[in-house]
């Protein structure tokens, strides 16, 4: 207190109530979608089976909120703009919460920082009654019209507090953050019909439904066949939902609808254990498509963290991660084209799902593949009498000579052939500019499979098991070779010595900037070691947490450092195959998990149905 300067010392005054209601609202209504949010919740709460939205420019202007749940007297509607009034909650534990509302903060909120009005009439009244507040200023309540159940009207957000209007966004900004919210709302209550309009444009029509049709209506994935059922269970924790394959993917994670208790939430744990599930089937930078709802003992988790209820606090977050993590894993562990969304190259129609096929049950054994798959393959003949960049073919291709057709060599039994265009992925065709496979199915569908992002995920996950099996197969080099790299590199490679060598690469200092390897991985064959052992160093580099010391850290990191060796382990692009080896790497590409993508992430198969075809060619 500096009373010498000739200052007054500062007086300490209670705010007024309007002030309070500003300030909080300033936690609570952060925009109109952060509004909208609080009174469909409200909604919900109130036992409504159809729920009306309608926003104007966004919410800005307008936001109104109609339903036919339970409605509220008089009185009721005198505490609903009341701080700290609520009727959700039966205790003060804050720990059994039922509904999605619980702190009585909305309503009051809204009214210090906008014009609000509310009608509501309960079943059996004789009428409705109606209630204002504006700026914070509360009227009293009046008999008026109404439909029973409750209908919000939020005018002029914000015009109490000019500051936080000017840093609205777009209208069309805010348009997509309240579709985000009413989505994510209306996946937690699919028993509830939604209605959304945006300034009089329709914008979701959602009858009550089953929630694998809500979540396919709410992904836009066409149909709940397109999209990847996933359970799983760790103790008292309980995860199910849909997650759509790794073909269909977004630019940020507004594609992941997430549920704790049926409540929405924008949560880091659930959302970081989704990104690692997924790391290693998607390209770098792009997000996953789910909708997933997580059911945990009141107790274990704390939804009272921040005003917006979207962050939680969990008791095991570790527990929540690896249920998540190892859920989603064995959802996404199935062969290409055997089930989910398939891949599409017609950008207007976005992510059009494909039926579920169920493949027979599994004859080989890792082994067996692994042996296969580890045989040099061989390069069709020079004078096979193909166009340059086509391969050996069973099928009878237009515009090749008669003789050549018929050919003894180039024939093979129609029916092998036809009950190979059974597959997902079809019977090979053709393959073309040396790089990609041309297959066809039976249902007149055309299939495209880049050879080396096939190869490389089958060559991933050959290593990957034997890798978690407890050691790659090595093989000595007959003669030793000196690869020589910067200094930092063979440091990083030799103080990862020990965990190299359970990948089957050995290596030892060889002076200066140079090591030696002794031992390459056996399904690798003859690749040269200096570009793998440089890649390897990068990856090694580039992981900030792995170190020797840290086993845990360094198994995590080993999926990606398997990737790298992978890739340099498989069919090159360019390289010719037989007729036998495109429907060979075709068969292994539907019985090896996660073989839908390369191990970058990036797609290893398109497919073009017949009706496609049709369309480009104006047929439909």
């Amino acid at each position: 207190m500096n009373t010498q300067s000739g200052h007054n010392p500062p007086v300490i005054r209670r705010l007024s109530e309007q002030v309070v209601n500003r300030i909080a609202a300033g936690e609570v209504i952060e925009r109109p979608a952060a509004a909208l949010k609080e009174l469909v919740e409200n909604a919900v709460d109130s036992g409504a089976r159809r729920i009306h939205i309608r926003l104007d420019r966004g919410g800005i202007d307008r936001i109104d909120v109609s339903d036919d749940g339970c409605g509220m007297s008089p009185d009721d509607l005198l505490l609903a703009v009341e701080r700290h009034c609520t009727s959700k909650l039966r205790d003060e534990t804050l720990v059994h919460i039922s509904t999605l509302g619980f702190r009585g903060e909305a309503l009051p909120s809204i009214g210090a920082a906008a014009r609000l009005s509310v009608m509501s009439r309960q079943a059996g009244a004789d009428s409705a009654w109606s209630i204002r507040v504006e700026g914070g200023v509360v009227s009293t309540p009046e008999p008026c019209a109404g439909a029973p159940g409750t209908r919000v009207l939020v005018e002029d957000l914000f015009f109490a507090t000019p500051a936080r209007r000017k840093f609205l966004k777009s209208p069309r900004v805010e348009s997509g953050h309240a579709e985000n919210v009413v989505r994510r709302l209306a996946l937690s209550a699919p028993h509830i019909a939604f209605r959304l309009e945006f300034d009089d444009r329709l914008i979701l029509d959602l009858p009550a439904q089953d929630r694998a049709a809500r979540v396919a209506a709410i992904l836009e994935s066409g149909d709940a066949d397109g999209l990847l059922a996933v359970e799983g269970q760790r103790g008292d924790l309980k995860l199910s939902g849909y997650i759509c394959a790794p073909s269909v993917h977004r630019a940020t994670a507004n594609g992941q609808m997430l549920l704790v208790n049926g409540r929405p939430v924008v949560d880091p744990v659930l959302r970081t254990a989704v990104r690692v599930a997924y790391r290693n089937v998607m390209e770098h930078g792009r997000h996953a498509v789910v909708a997933l709802s997580l059911e945990i003992p009141p107790e274990q988790v704390d939804v009272n963290v921040h005003p917006a209820k979207t962050e939680l606090r969990y008791a095991d977050s570790a527990a929540v991660r690896a249920l998540v993590i190892g859920a989603l894993g064995r959802a996404l562990g199935t062969g290409a084209g055997v089930a989910g969304v398939r891949p599409d190259l017609i950008q207007s129609r976005g992510s059009s799902p494909a039926r579920i096929w169920y493949p027979p049950e599994r004859n080989a054994d890792a082994a067996d593949l692994s042996t296969r798959l580890a045989r040099p393959l061989v390069p069709a003949r020079p004078d096979s009498g193909l166009p340059s960049g086509f391969a050996e073919s069973s099928l009878p291709l237009a515009g090749l000579p008669a003789a050549r057709q018929t050919a003894p060599d180039t024939l093979h039994d129609q029916a092998a052939t036809t009950a190979a265009m059974a597959h997902p992925l079809g019977a090979a065709v053709a393959q073309v500019l040396g790089t990609y496979i041309v297959s066809q199915t039976a249902d007149g569908a055309l299939v495209l499979v880049d050879q080396h992002a096939a190869h490389e995920r089958l060559t991933h996950e050959i290593l990957r098991e034997q890798y978690m099996g407890g050691e790659i197969r090595a093989q000595r080099l007959l003669l030793p070779e000196v690869v020589d790299l910067p200094a930092r590199q063979v440091d990083v490679l030799l103080s990862f010595g020990a965990a190299l060598a359970r990948l089957g690469v050995e290596i030892e200092p060889f002076g200066g900037t140079a090591v030696l390897v002794r031992a390459m991985p056996a399904l690798l064959g003859k690749e040269n070691p200096g570009g793998m052992l440089r890649d390897l160093a990068e990856e090694l580099e580039a992981d900030d947490l792995a170190s020797p010391a840290q086993a845990d850290a360094l198994d995590a990191r080993m999926d990606a450092v398997i990737a790298r060796m992978a890739c340099h382990g498989s069919v090159r692009a360019g390289r010719r195959l037989t007729h036998e080896e495109m429907n060979a790497l075709l068969r292994d590409m539907e019985r090896t998990p996660r073989a839908g993508t390369c191990s970058h992430g990036r797609p290893t198969w398109l497919k073009l149905e017949k009706a496609d075809i049709e369309r480009m060619f104006g047929r439909r």
